[in-house]
């Protein structure tokens, strides 16, 4: 069984050290950052005790995931790795600058991976010798918890690298989708309106926070609504995303980021990590306006903007129309496939309401597939 290394000692590369060790593989968790591996490895116990007050796993089994990972602020100890996964800042010159430093350090056959949620494949291959042997496998947090890993070849990445990749993270008994190294991948990519519209809707006197995202749970049936999963996710890890995809898509108007998320962020509103965000967690929360007919519109809105993602995200090839609903009901646990839901409303219904919204607006935002546009001309359907 290979040795598996993680750059970066923060909640996503501990949570990727505790799947690797708990699957039974030697573990290297670096962290050269002051106070980060101290922290890591105390949050992992803590973890780990839950899990046994929990009886998922026994005091035994806690010693043994322990033992197999080396806590370390030596980057010398990554050698003999044949896999190497970075979670670290998403700043792309620092993560080329990693790529370089830790290629030297490694055997020609080690697999280097990047956990990034956006930022180019291609571009961080670039820093190595072997860009060949570099991919993206991308994570959801919480890793161990969350089924969905995104695997992203860049241009540069050998097949059997992928080929290679794709069996480890299948062997952690994770869900594996393939997508082209573009940015947000699928889920970051095809996710967006679930926040940008539910943000222009609050923005345009619609609806307040609590309202829309009621809207979004008791009729759409999402487990979370935007409002409520932003200041779970951290408005300022959200607003970074955006803003990063809406730059690598040459500021593309479906993708712009919100003033009122800006000012959170400018704010430290951050969520509720911060203790407030959209909500304020020291108080009780607001109720919403549960008007049925107000919560359609909105929940009909979100879901026409969110379905014409996906669908120019198979217009463009992103990924297969399995792997992009696979990727939004095991990544972000949508209650049902986008393209599926589709067919399941009707894709005419779903053309027309956005035809509606860019006659109203006046905004390329609103611009329906061609795919859309297409099979509805030809009468047809996803599945």
């Amino acid at each position: 069984m290979i040795k598996v290394s993680v750059i970066g000692a923060g909640t996503m590369g501990s949570g990727i050290a505790q799947i690797a060790a708990t699957k039974g593989h030697e573990v290297c968790l670096y962290d050269n950052f002051n106070g980060a591996i101290e922290n890591a490895q105390e949050k992992l116990h803590k973890i780990l005790d839950r899990l046994i007050d929990k009886e998922k796993i026994s005091k035994e089994e806690k010693n043994n995931i322990l033992s197999r990972i080396n806590f370390t602020k030596d980057i010398n100890n990554i050698k003999g790795s044949g896999l190497v996964i970075e979670a670290i800042i998403e700043d792309i010159v620092i993560k080329q600058k990693t790529f370089k430093k830790i290629e030297e350090l490694l055997d020609k056959e080690c697999i280097i991976a990047s956990n990034t949620s956006s930022l180019s494949i291609a571009s961080i291959a670039s820093a190595c010798q072997k860009a060949e042997r570099v991919i993206g496998i991308h994570f959801f947090n919480p890793a161990p918890l969350m089924p969905l890993v995104e695997i992203i070849p860049a241009v540069q990445t050998n097949n059997k690298i992928l080929e290679k990749a794709k069996k480890i993270i299948l062997d952690w008994n994770k869900v594996t989708v393939i997508a082209k190294d573009t940015p947000g991948f699928i889920v970051n990519r095809v996710a967006r309106p679930f926040y940008g519209e539910a943000l222009r809707i609050y923005e345009e006197g619609i609806a307040d926070f609590a309202t829309i995202d009621w809207s979004m749970k008791e009729l759409g049936g999402f487990r979370m609504g935007p409002f409520e999963l932003m200041d779970y996710i951290g408005n300022d890890i959200n607003y970074t995303v955006t803003e990063t995809v809406f730059t690598a898509f040459y500021y593309d108007s479906r993708y712009k980021p919100s003033f009122t998320q800006k000012r959170m962020v400018e704010a430290g509103y951050l969520g509720k990590k911060s203790g407030i965000g959209y909500y304020d967690y020291s108080k009780n929360l607001p109720k919403a306006n549960k008007d049925r007919v107000l919560g359609k519109k909105i929940l009909w809105r979100v879901l026409s903007m969110l379905i014409n993602e996906a669908a120019d995200a198979l217009f463009l090839n992103i990924a297969s129309k399995e792997h992009i609903d696979l990727a939004m009901t095991k990544g972000v646990n949508y209650p049902k496939g986008l393209l599926f839901w589709a067919d399941e409303i009707g894709i005419n219904n779903v053309l027309n309401e956005l035809v509606r919204l860019q006659e109203v607006y006046g905004e390329d935002r609103y611009r329906p597939s061609p795919l859309l546009k297409r099979m509805v001309a030809e009468n047809k359907t996803f599945y």
